[in-house]
């Protein structure tokens, strides 16, 4: 290979070799037992977990619900969803009958979503023995029901024109429920408590970046290849 700038070429090796080296130590898991990746996403699943805590605030806002009566008739996906789908609605204080996956669905609107948000606000808090209890099984498969029931209620609502029914559902879906499920198991943490770890990992990651980026342009420089603005051609 023949090097044209050898300090350049040098240089870009350095750069490389590092780089490389670096990579591997991210690699090993010598970051609490668990590698650089893994330590870099537990710690901002947490710092996330901590900033999407709204049930408190759902449960204030959905009193306004309390002693507003519905009714709404969904289909279940599968039929082996049906016993335990009456369970929990039951348990919540809801009047419910099935015909076959077909289950029609009633009470007070209020009392039902205040249900689901102490569910999903004890999945959040990793108090999942609480939901088990409360209905005999997992309580990961009873916030997987709720999500289920509480989308179709939706869309129901959604198709008679309850656009304030439809709303509340809604958010407890997305803010407790979903929230509730998958931060399951994780440890929130305040981003002002990890502020300087979280903002020298993301210093890091750009440098890191620029890193591998100089040490190829380097080694391309040492072996002769540049980018250079072609030359404009002149008709004669």
């Amino acid at each position: 290979m023949l090097i044209r700038h050898k300090k350049e070429f040098y240089l870009g090796m350095l750069l490389a070799i590092s780089f490389l080296g670096v990579l591997l130590l991210i690699f090993s898991p010598i970051f609490g037992g668990v590698n650089g990746l893994d330590f870099a996403d537990n710690l901002f699943n947490k710092l996330s977990k901590g900033s999407s805590y709204f049930i408190p605030k759902l449960m204030k806002s959905d009193e306004k619900y309390l002693g507003t009566q519905f009714s709404v008739a969904i289909k279940l996906d599968k039929p082996e969803q049906i016993e335990k789908s009456l369970k929990i609605l039951t348990v919540a204080g809801a009047q419910v009958s099935a015909t076959g996956t077909d289950l029609t669905i009633s009470g007070d609107l209020g009392n039902l979503l205040r249900n689901v948000l102490k569910d999903a606000d004890a999945m959040y808090n990793n108090n999942g023995s609480e939901v088990a209890t409360r209905y005999g099984f997992d309580a990961k498969e009873v916030l997987a029901l709720w999500w289920n029931i509480l989308t179709k209620m939706d869309k129901n609502f959604k198709k008679e024109k309850k656009i304030e029914e439809s709303k509340a559902v809604s958010e407890v879906v997305k803010k407790a429920i979903e929230t509730g499920y998958n931060y399951y198991g994780i440890e929130a943490q305040k981003v002002s408590e990890k502020a300087f770890l979280m903002t020298g990992l993301l210093v890091f990651y750009v440098l890191y970046t620029m890193w591998w980026g100089y040490a190829i342009f380097y080694l391309f420089d040492g072996v002769g290849l540049s980018m250079k603005k072609a030359k404009v051609k002149k008709e004669v």
